[in-house]
Parts: structure tokens; sequence; C-alpha cells
């Protein structure tokens, strides 16, 4: 593979989550018109191919993988598929990965291949250590999960796309974090919704009280005018794109796992450097869409 290609790539297990995690990443190769790259790391010779011939010497790994680029190739005639495996250890093999991708897809569970890939081992430590966009999708993600039910016939393939959810902190409103979202909105012509959630800060003394009115609800207006400030230049980028927002009292990580319900995609950030909050780390055990974490500065 040309090294200057953005992909979408996915780690395959040969898990039934690592599977649908192919699927989703297909899709959205395909909605991005970019090459899907199907990564297997483990032991043995490493093999790299297009479309791997059913021939291929027995093994688990290379079974998992072949099985893997046949079928989405099947589902997806049109797509640019690149499989190839490495001897190289899990972690290091999908961070390298991430290098060149636009997006590094893992699933959310698994039980061969990456040494029992588990949310809170490999694919926690990817996610947390990537210096590019990752997306956690759950297992059992089926394709009609990203669009809206329909009620009068229309096939799912054809109903519109659920809402983006973008999770931002206005203490750090990064481009890349904010980019991305409007991006993958865009592309599926779906709306995007953003929320911005704050807390007042902890008392302090056994005695403090914390008022939760006037000042509170003061805040919260000034709150409101930063993130619409913040987001007006991206909605002259993307115009077509119909954007909510939310200011709302609280923790992030309770109010977007509600949010994550009605999302076909929740999008959220990490500090460069700084690993997986406990926001963070709660949406990608919890959320019920796939959920993208966009390293910025």
């Amino acid at each position: 593979m040309n090294s200057g290609t953005r992909t979408i790539t996915v780690g395959i297990d040969g898990s039934r989550a690592s599977l649908d995690a192919a699927d989703w990443a297909a899709r959205e190769a395909q909605r991005r018109r970019l090459p899907l790259r199907l990564l297997h790391a483990a032991p043995g010779p490493a093999v790299s191919a297009r479309i791997p011939d059913v021939d291929v010497p027995a093994g688990y790994t290379h079974k998992a993988l072949d099985r893997a680029a046949i079928r989405l190739a099947y589902a997806h005639p049109a797509l640019d598929i690149i499989a190839r495996s490495t001897d190289a250890p899990a972690v290091p093999a999908l961070l390298a990965a991430a290098l060149e991708a636009e997006t590094l897809v893992l699933g959310s569970r698994g039980l061969t291949g990456f040494a029992g890939f588990l949310v809170g081992s490999v694919a926690l430590d990817v996610t947390a250590r990537a210096e590019g966009p990752v997306v956690v999708v759950r297992a059992g993600e089926l394709p009609e999960d990203e669009r809206m039910p329909t009620v009068d016939g229309t096939p799912p393939s054809a109903a519109p796309y659920l809402p983006v959810v973008l999770g931002l902190d206005l203490t750090h409103p990064a481009d890349d974090l904010i980019g991305y979202a409007f991006d993958r909105a865009a592309v599926r012509s779906a709306p995007l919704h953003v929320v911005h959630t704050w807390t007042v800060p902890p008392p302090r003394g056994p005695a403090a009280v914390v008022p939760l009115s006037g000042g509170t609800a003061k805040r919260a207006d000034g709150t409101w005018h930063v993130l619409t400030s913040t987001l007006q230049p991206w909605r002259h980028k993307f115009p077509e794109t119909t954007v909510s927002e939310q200011v709302i009292y609280g923790h992030p990580g309770h109010h977007l796992l509600m949010a994550s319900a009605r999302a076909g995609l929740l999008v959220t950030g990490r500090r460069s450097g700084k690993g997986l909050g406990r926001a963070v780390h709660a949406l990608i055990q919890h959320a019920m869409c796939p959920v993208a974490v966009v390293p910025h500065t």
C-alpha cells in the first residue's frame, strides 16, 4: 500500500465483534470513497495482498482475514479492500496503522487474535495512545442502527442517518475535533448535535454551599454564547449541515451516554498525551452507538 494513501483501517481478529466493526468500517470507507484496510496482528509470517486468494495456506490467522476480506468484497464490490497480516504485537501494530489511517476502527469485544481483544485492554490502550481518530464499534452493530427507523415500507438503507453527536469541552475546542464531527455529519447528510456540559466547582470547606440560581443561570448563558461563537465558522464551512446546540448542567459521561441512544455516531475528544479521561472511558464501555475518539492538542 502506498503509505501516502489515507484509508479506513479496521482490526480483524476473527471474532464476531471485529467482523461487525469491519462491516461498519466498510460502510464508512464507501461513504468517504477511501480504501478499506483490514489488519490482523498475530504470530506468524507477514502476509500482504489485495482480496487474498482462497487458497492461502491454512491457519486461523489467514482464514479469519481471508473470510472477512472476501465477505466484504461481495457486500461492497466497488470498494478497494486491502488485507494485511503482521506478526507484530497487536497494540504496536494498531498504533502504527493509526498513523496512516484517516480513521482506525476497533471492535468492542473479541475472543481470539489480539490476545483477548477486550474493552479495557487492547481497544482502550490503542484508543488512549493513537495519534489519529479511533472509532470503537459495539458488538452487534447493524447497518440499520445508524439510520432513522422506517415505518412506511422505506428500505432501511434509504432512511436518513441518525444525528452525529459531538461532546465538546469549550476549554479545549480543538479544530481537529470539531472538524471531524462536522465532516462526518456532512458525509452522512445527517444533523449534528453539539453537547457541552458544565458543573460548578466543588465547594471549599465543610460548610461551603454552592449557589444553584442567579450566578448559575448567568454562567449558562455565557457558556451558550461561547459555544455559538465557537461553532459559527464551522456553520459557514458546512452550510448544508443542520446544527443544534445544547448547554447542560451535569457530568459529560452521563449526558453523552443518554444522547448516544439517539445517535448514529458519538464524537468525543481527548488531549494528546493525556490518555482517556473517566468520561471517555465510560462512553467507550457503555455508549449505544459507535464512539469516535479524536486526539487533539
